[in-house]
């Protein structure tokens, strides 16, 4: 899993909650390395899970709830350290729609042993796009929180649909601009 996603987990906990909190949910976790995550560094899912999970016990929340407002904020600082990929883009739709084709390209060049969810485009119009999400790691509420942070940063007021298809692991996005 990418390093910056670490990075982005701590900073969201010393920000919304505390460096001491931060340090304590990375105390608890007994990760491999500590906690001494890079932007730039490559680490193992496994100790995502960890830091999850501590998170679960210490905060009384849902793992999915906890996912979901990280995808969140996680867009927010994405869009920060790397806003020429959002270049040029009108909307969340406009995002979307590259994903797989454009940004994930780019991500794979600079992590090249990334393992990142496939976003397939099954059907796109004006206001629309409807996506056929793939990840092993059942991360998709995290991307929920992703697509609403990107909605946001567009100032698109959206309505998104999730249903869980028959093929492992798999699930449907339907985003729809509305007025």
């Amino acid at each position: 899993m990418l390093g910056i996603v670490f990075t982005s987990l701590i900073d969201m906990l010393e920000e919304k909650v505390s460096p001491d909190f931060a340090d304590d949910v990375l105390e608890e976790a007994a990760l491999e390395n500590e906690g001494a995550f890079t932007s730039v560094g490559y680490y193992s899912f496994s100790e995502m899970q960890k830091l999850v999970n501590v998170l679960v016990e210490k905060t009384d929340t849902p793992a999915n709830k906890l996912l979901y407002d990280f995808g969140y904020y996680l867009f927010g600082k994405l869009a920060l350290t790397h806003s020429q990929v959002l270049a040029g883009r009108h909307n969340i739709l406009d995002v979307l729609n590259c994903l797989d084709d454009d940004i994930h390209v780019q991500v794979s060049k600079l992590y090249p042993d990334a393992d990142l969810p496939q976003f397939s485009v099954l059907t796109r119009t004006e206001t629309s796009i409807a996506l056929k999400y793939h990840s092993t790691r059942e991360l998709y509420t995290l991307a929920e929180g992703l697509m609403d942070g990107a909605a946001d940063h567009f100032e698109n007021k959206i309505r998104r649909e999730v249903v869980k298809l028959d093929e492992p692991h798999t699930y449907l996005f339907t985003i729809t601009l509305e007025a």
